[in-house]
């Protein structure tokens, strides 16, 4: 699919929104990846990953392996005024999920590929870490 837009025409919010859905294709194919098969397995076990919580989470460990120009991403989806916060979520969470979410959109919309897959790799790891202690 052509993309006709530029990542620096797009707002944080903007860039945060095709970020979810790129970081719930790299969820769904880690699952997918890890064996699961059922789609109720699948629902249950994607949503540890693209719960805002885990992506906040994500967003605290890369925090050290990001250049700046993917930090100041991170800065402006963060400190984006959004119109919606999910009732269930802690502010401060979701706006480091948003922050998380632009940094992704961000990769994928500047054509970064290698960096997305790399920071999605070290996230997805960090978070079945996270699962496997808590599971232990």
């Amino acid at each position: 699919m052509k993309q006709l837009w530029r990542a620096e025409d797009i707002s944080p919010l903007g860039l945060a929104f095709i970020g979810d859905a790129i970081w719930e294709i790299y969820a769904r194919n880690h699952c997918l990846n890890a064996g699961v098969r059922k789609p109720r397995d699948l629902h249950v076990r994607c949503t540890r990953y693209v719960a805002a919580a885990a992506q906040a989470e994500a967003l605290k460990m890369l925090e050290s392996v990001l250049n700046e120009a993917e930090l100041e991403i991170v800065r402006r989806g963060r400190n984006q005024k959004s119109a919606h916060v999910r009732r269930n979520v802690d502010v401060i969470v979701y706006r480091y999920s948003t922050g998380f979410e632009a940094l992704i959109g961000y990769l994928h919309a500047t054509g970064q590929v290698a960096r997305l897959q790399e920071l999605a790799a070290l996230a997805l790891a960090h978070l079945d870490e996270i699962e496997r202690r808590g599971s232990g």
